[in-house]
């Protein structure tokens, strides 16, 4: 039976009745209008202030003015101006190679008469590079946003002169977005060609090249009408990164970025793909050799381009070529030219031109700031570009010979062995049972100079006579072998890559005098490392400063200054009455050391005065020949000419900087606390002062003192018996 209620038919259904609850409604459904007003009126806002700021533009109607900058030296004195070899030169479209606009289309920009003139992408990366990675905003630009930076979004600089500079803009997401809209109105206001033609009329190309016309003829001798494919690959490759792809001094990159146009542009059809691969097989990149050497309009008084070219090397690390070219920089250098022209003396004295005479360079460093006061980089600019002071070339260097033990004795010094007291077998010959130090021969086996035998010695003595075999030991005896002799020199200031063999405590390793000089100031300097440096101050043709750099940050290099002091007393009795007695320069007290290569093709001295650290060097630029019969010396040794043109020349600019600077005779501060006790391996008895010879690395008589009047370990000062030191002035 059913159970429940039933209705008749007709009859209305009863519902109960009741009140339900009212729902309230939710937030979002009360206010949904604050959701999308507010997004829309940010949304119109900012589209406002964008028109207006879009409509407040003016483009510029001359272009940025390119300006010559001027060096001088640390007094004032002019030494050079620094610009292009050809003034910017505006040429119409049709006056450019089609080549040159295809390949640069094809890399920089291969959308370009399809957008609007922007790269929304690349705006949007920017924008996350700076807002999110918190980074420098990067390119991605467009053709157009690169005429915009480098013409129309800068800042003009009105001169007292009357002058006017154009400084670009900085690299952020503001000035990102403001690109972007005057883009856009570049776009209104210009066609493409237009816009193209100012491109490649205004963009650096290196050297001093501001638009197509100066960089055909800068690079080719020829006009921008007259670019061939491949002239024009070799250009476009330039526009990435004018430093880096030169394609004078960087060919190997220039080819690399060269062939990727030559792909790019047969991908966009502009050439065949075999006419890519067939100019791709050709080496870079053209250039004639009467263009090949744009470092030729560089003159500059007293022997001093080398400097100069240095300094512009420098200056293009820091701001890049296109602003020292074109920026109206007014550079102050650390050069004096007074000291300058002391050094070209000392050298011209001792090494007469002639042609059969070798080459000499020589640096000299304020040690109290690491600044270059004098470098002398060879004997003619006009006749070699190569800087012998720098030797910027790869695989350039000269081997250093004992001018290189001082590091070795550092690192020694620093594991505990002893200077004094503990002593060493220095025979004529030696065989270093240590296989880190065998060769494809065998077991390496130096010898003394002149095969002449030391007797026993300690390291004083051994660093003062320069003993191949007792340095050839301790290099063996080092806990980390050859290994603790290059980490030293490298914590000294030496930058070059060195092999880490035996012989680099014989200086058999290529370096050049400016590091060598740096690294003798360190150990002048008590262990603190200033970098080399070519730069005063850089200024804006206003006076304002673009950047100063007064000296390079000091770096302690070790935790008390024992091991340097310790090494200078050695190099100390090295000027005193070892083998670089010759470069003694009475009353100013001097250290120093002599170095000469294998076979005598290279003779150093490097040495310094508590004030002054100076490198020389000789030998011949192009050839690794022996120094025999130079200059009426037989054969040439470090303490012969090259410690004779340190000595004339410091000796000199030691008076030169009493009278300028104040500079007083300082002794050195040689008081140490080393307590090293170790010795060679097998030890070797304490020698009679009588019969304890000396070598001498230099055999000639004339500069080295007979045995009799060498002292004997044990009357050897001990450091506390020197002289206290007293502070110098600073520059």
């Amino acid at each position: 039976m059913a159970t429940g209620t039933s209705t008749r038919p007709g009859e209305a259904k009863h519902v109960p009745k009741h009140t339900p609850n009212k729902r309230k409604k939710g937030f979002f459904r009360r206010f949904w209008w604050v959701f999308v007003l507010v997004p829309v009126l940010v949304i119109a806002t900012l589209a406002g202030s964008i028109y207006m700021a879009y409509a407040r533009i003016d483009l510029p109607e001359t272009l940025p003015p390119i300006r010559t900058s001027f060096l001088f030296d640390r007094n004032g004195v002019q030494l050079t101006s620094l610009h292009g070899d050809v003034d910017r030169e505006i040429v119409g479209l049709n006056q450019i190679s089609d080549n040159l606009e295809h390949a640069v289309l094809a890399t920089e920009d291969a959308g370009f008469y399809e957008h609007p003139g922007i790269d929304v992408r690349g705006i949007i990366s920017a924008a996350w590079t700076d807002l999110v990675k918190r980074d420098t905003v990067v390119g991605a630009s467009t053709i157009t946003q690169q005429l915009v930076k480098n013409v129309y979004a800068g800042q003009y600089i009105e001169h007292p002169n009357g002058a006017r500079e154009y400084l670009t803009p900085p690299r952020t997401i503001k000035e990102k977005v403001r690109e972007a809209l005057l883009a856009i109105k570049v776009e209104q206001e210009l066609t493409k060609d237009q816009i193209l033609a100012k491109y490649l009329n205004t963009v650096y190309f290196g050297h001093g090249a501001y638009g197509a016309e100066a960089a055909a003829r800068t690079y080719f001798d020829v006009h921008a009408s007259e670019l061939t494919v491949n002239q024009s690959a070799v250009l476009a490759a330039v526009l990435h990164a004018p430093s880096l792809y030169d394609p004078i001094k960087s060919k190997f990159d220039n080819k690399f970025r060269r062939d990727y146009t030559l792909d790019q542009m047969a991908g966009y059809g502009y050439i065949p793909q075999s006419e890519a691969t067939r100019l791709k097989a050709r080496p870079c990149c053209g250039i004639p050799a009467s263009q090949k050497d744009a470092s030729d309009r560089i003159s500059s008084p007293a022997g001093s381009e080398y400097f100069v070219e240095w300094a512009r090397s420098d200056l293009f690390e820091r701001y890049g070529s296109a602003r020292v070219y074109g920026g109206g920089l007014q550079i102050t250098t650390t050069l004096d030219l007074k000291l300058q022209r002391m050094a070209e003396a000392a050298v011209d004295a001792n090494l007469p031109d002639s042609d059969y005479n070798p080459d000499a360079a020589l640096v000299t460093i304020d040690n109290a700031t690491g600044e270059v006061l004098a470098m002398v980089g060879g004997r003619d600019w006009q006749e070699s570009k190569l800087n012998l002071a720098t030797l910027p070339c790869e695989g350039c260097g000269r081997q250093a010979g004992s001018a290189f033990k001082p590091f070795t004795l550092a690192a020694a010094l620093d594991q505990g062995f002893a200077l004094r007291g503990q002593y060493w077998s220095g025979p004529s010959t030696i065989t270093i049972p240590d296989q880190r130090c065998a060769g494809p021969d065998g077991l390496w086996t130096p010898t003394n100079a002149g095969d002449s035998s030391a007797g026993t010695v300690d390291l004083y003595g051994a660093t003062v006579n320069s003993v191949n075999t007792v340095y050839a030991q301790l290099v063996a005896a080092l806990d980390g072998g050859p290994d603790d002799v290059v980490q030293m020199a490298h914590r000294l200031g030496i930058q070059s890559e060195l092999p880490s063999v035996c012989s680099i405590t014989l200086g058999s390793v290529q370096i050049n005098p400016l590091e060598m000089a740096n690294a003798y100031s360190t150990l002048a300097s008590d262990g603190v490392y200033h970098r080399a440096n070519p730069l005063l101050a850089v200024d804006r043709a206003n006076g304002q400063p673009a950047d100063r750099k007064v000296s390079s940050p000091s770096r302690p290099k070790f935790d008390t200054p024992d091991v340097p002091r310790a090494v200078t007393s050695a190099l100390q009795g090295v000027v005193q009455g070892g083998t670089g007695s010759s470069a003694a320069i009475f009353p100013w007290p001097a250290a120093g050391k002599t170095g000469s290569a294998q076979d005598n093709v290279d003779a150093w001295f490097c040495g310094y005065t508590v004030q002054l650290s100076t490198c020389v060097w000789v030998g011949y630029p192009e050839e690794q020949r022996p120094l025999i019969n130079v200059a009426g010396v037989p054969v040439v040794y470090g303490g012969t000419i090259p410690a004779a043109i340190w000595h004339d020349f410091m000796l000199e600019a030691m008076s030169y900087g009493q009278d300028e600077w104040g500079w007083e005779p300082t002794a050195f501060s040689t008081e140490f606390s080393l307590t090293g006790t170790e010795g060679a391996p097998t030890p070797v008895s304490s020698p009679a002062p009588s019969v304890s010879p000396s070598p001498s690395e230099e055999p000639s008589p004339s500069e080295e003192p007979s045995p009799s009047e060498e002292p004997s370990p044990t009357e050897e000062p001990s450091p506390t018996e020197e002289p206290s030191p007293t502070e110098s002035p600073p520059p």
